[in-house]
């Protein structure tokens, strides 16, 4: 999680230890003594609880621009998921509030876009979430049983999906420095991973394109699009998309696409829109914002959750948000 060496590691311990003993350490084949795992502690910021706890193993791990990120970004990434998922299925359990995993979609096979666009119906069918706007996608996930978390990370990662404990848990992870389009687009994007019963046969570019298509039709269905767009044009102008924007928590990229994948507009004015209007324009400074709200709160809620109720103490609460104590106080007084 620290991006250390051993070597790294051992001179931030002050040399207390050698390579050959954090070595043994990791293959278990020796344990260190209470001063030492205090300045492993100290050291890796984390709690002694940190190398206590029953940990959990990430399967079927799959990260979004995978190929530029570096083996030790990747591994960095996955053990920061890997420690906050611990502490999220931790205080799961201590409230007894394990929300359970099904996948509506787990027998519609998927072949082409069609198929997708009756997949998204099926989906939104079974969550009763209407063909509308979705006003929170973070906390549908959740309250759908999906782990979603949101890391630090540079812009070279943009999200991933994966499964915990033989697909009962499945994870999305979210890039926070982004956009709140680009969030929402990520989370339906891991979320088409997740469940889309895709021919094994695909290769990784026609997996991401039909993951891409399945995220537009989630964030804009086919038929609030065709009732806000219409069924075909010729032109489109950015004061009639930009509603659409901060309505829908879609690019303006994306609802471009939208319109072409549905033969709304024609490929070369797809083209040509995207070079006028978006090409100098990637990050869409100037054209519009999402306008609802974007998060969930439920692994603090949880936690406050344990500690209104004397399940744990607050020194145990700060320890599993991996927060000081005072920290912790202050929030949960707030």
């Amino acid at each position: 999680m620290q991006g250390l060496s051993m070597d790294g590691l051992c001179d931030k311990m002050n040399g207390i230890v050698s390579k050959q003993a954090i070595s043994k350490y990791e293959r278990g084949e020796m344990m260190p003594n209470s001063s030492v795992l205090l300045a492993l502690s100290k050291a890796l910021n984390v709690s002694a609880d940190y190398f206590f706890r029953t940990g959990v193993r990430l399967e079927n791990v799959e990260f979004r621009k995978k190929a530029s990120l570096s083996k030790k970004k990747e591994a960095q990434i996955t053990e920061i998921v890997r420690d906050h998922l611990e502490r999220y299925i931790l205080i799961e359990e201590i409230v007894s509030m394990n929300t359970p995993f099904s996948n509506p979609i787990r027998n519609s096979a998927i072949s082409n876009f069609n198929d997708i666009e009756i997949a998204v119906r099926e989906l939104r069918k079974a969550w009763w979430i209407g063909l509308d706007s979705l006003p929170n996608i973070t906390e549908l996930l959740e309250d759908k049983g999906i782990k979603i978390i949101e890391i630090e990370a540079d812009d070279k990662f943009d999200g991933l999906s994966a499964n915990v404990n033989k697909g009962t848990i499945p994870v999305v992870v979210i890039n926070k420095q982004w956009p709140v389009e680009r969030k929402r687009f990520t989370c339906m994007h891991e979320l088409g991973h997740l469940l889309l019963q895709l021919p094994s046969d695909l290769d990784e570019k026609a997996k991401e394109n039909y993951c891409h298509y399945f995220a537009n039709a989630m964030l804009l269905p086919c038929d609030a699009f065709l009732r806000e767009i219409g069924p075909k044009r010729r032109h489109l102008s950015t004061s009639e998309l930009i509603p659409i924007k901060e309505y829908f928590g879609i690019s303006i990229s994306a609802i471009l696409k939208r319109a072409r994948d549905l033969e709304v507009i024609s490929e070369s004015y797809y083209k040509s829109f995207y070079i006028r209007v978006l090409s100098k324009n990637r990050k869409e400074i100037g054209l519009g914002n999402y306008l609802g709200r974007e998060s969930s709160n439920r692994f603090m809620q949880l936690l406050y959750r344990a500690t209104s109720e004397e399940l744990i103490s607050m020194s145990r609460a700060a320890e599993i948000a991996n927060m000081t104590l005072s920290d912790y106080r202050e929030a949960y007084l707030s």
